[in-house]
């Protein structure tokens, strides 16, 4: 069925397209295929689909033209962006732009004074070398560069903290471990939120547990339409411990009214329920209906154009004059009649 399929796509390219891009884009966009037809040729190989084929079917033109120039290969690299100022992020480590990598995340330089921190792990989880990364992007951001964006061109933002070192250190009894752990987390979130330069998240697909608690703490948010963020550890019996409790309660007291006599249960309850019941944003805009994003956070439709949008945003809050912001010396809580009422 597959040769069947990459064959009449190179027979009928030529008559129906500009190129075999299009097409590509065209499988990839209007029928949800993660690679296109072409892209599938050169994983597989010409030769290997044509040898597959019962019948040893006859090489369409567009692929002959191919094999007679030496080459098994419809494309030397992978599919380009769509155009300029698409997929910038990659354009930029193509062009060898990084500044510094290691084995969970990048520090890309994106041009125009913005850098860029891109994790690269297993549904890039974050581990200790992204945790790193994101300490040493605050650093390097505020010495030579004007902006940060953190965000990647991958399926996913980040499917959370790597459970599975926790995991190994509880089985071991190292609670001191876990606890640098989740001090070394929290040190890197709040070095987003207090750096010296804005910070834009740029979340897409799932952004869950730690990878929601990061976009939490940035300045600014640039999403993609299609992003699902959430803070879901108690789903695994956890609480999130990377300061997302702690941001969503902020968000929600903001709009409660000033004084010590006001009652902080219906803004502190939006918050617990939230996280109680690992309620996960279904898109961008659903997002802000669950104050996992704000008023002032942004939507791109197009996920080929989000880091440049991010990009955007980031020049757009230096030229605003960006300052850091405070830190609060007190959070309201409710005490403990607001506690008793969360614990039934």
């Amino acid at each position: 069925t597959l040769g069947s399929s990459l064959l009449y796509a190179a027979r009928v390219a030529p008559d129906i397209a500009h190129g075999i891009d299009d097409v590509d884009r065209a499988m990839r966009w209007g029928f949800g295929w993660d690679t296109g037809p072409f892209e599938i040729f050169d994983a597989i190989g010409i030769r290997s689909v044509l040898d597959a084929v019962p019948h040893g079917a006859t090489a369409p033109a567009l692929a002959k033209q191919v094999l007679d120039a030496g080459r098994d290969r419809f494309r030397d690299g992978a599919l380009p962006p769509a155009g300029a100022g698409l997929e910038i992020l990659r354009s930029a480590r193509e062009r060898s732009r990084i500044v510094k990598q290691n084995a969970g995340a990048s520090l890309i330089d994106l041009g125009d004074g913005v850098l860029a921190v891109e994790f690269h792990s297993k549904m890039n989880a974050i581990g200790g070398d992204a945790i790193e990364m994101l300490h040493a992007g605050v650093r390097e951001a505020a010495s030579n560069f004007r902006a940060l964006v953190v965000g990647n061109e991958s399926v996913n933002f980040s499917a959370g903290a790597n459970l599975m070192m926790v995991l190994m250190e509880a089985q071991e009894g190292n609670w001191e471990e876990i606890d640098m752990m989740v001090r070394a987390f929290q040190s890197a979130t709040l070095a987003l939120k207090y750096a010296d330069v804005p910070v834009i998240a740029a979340p897409v697909g799932l952004a869950i547990g730690g990878g929601c608690e990061i976009v939490l703490h940035a300045d600014r948010v640039q999403a993609a339409a299609e992003t699902y963020l959430g803070l879901v550890e108690v789903g695994v019996g956890l609480i999130p411990a990377g300061g997302g409790t702690k941001e969503m309660l902020i968000r929600c007291l903001e709009s409660s009214p000033p004084g010590p006599q006001v009652d902080l249960l219906p803004y502190v309850q939006r918050a617990f329920e939230t996280i109680a019941f690992g309620k996960v944003a279904t898109s961008g805009p659903d997002a802000k209906r669950l104050g996992y994003l704000r008023s002032t956070d942004a939507i791109t439709m197009n996920r080929d154009r989000l880091i440049a949008d991010a990009k955007a945003r980031a020049l757009a809050r230096v030229a605003e004059g960006y300052q850091p912001p405070a830190r609060p010396t007190a959070i309201p809580v409710g005490g403990e009649n607001l506690l008793a009422t969360l614990s039934l």
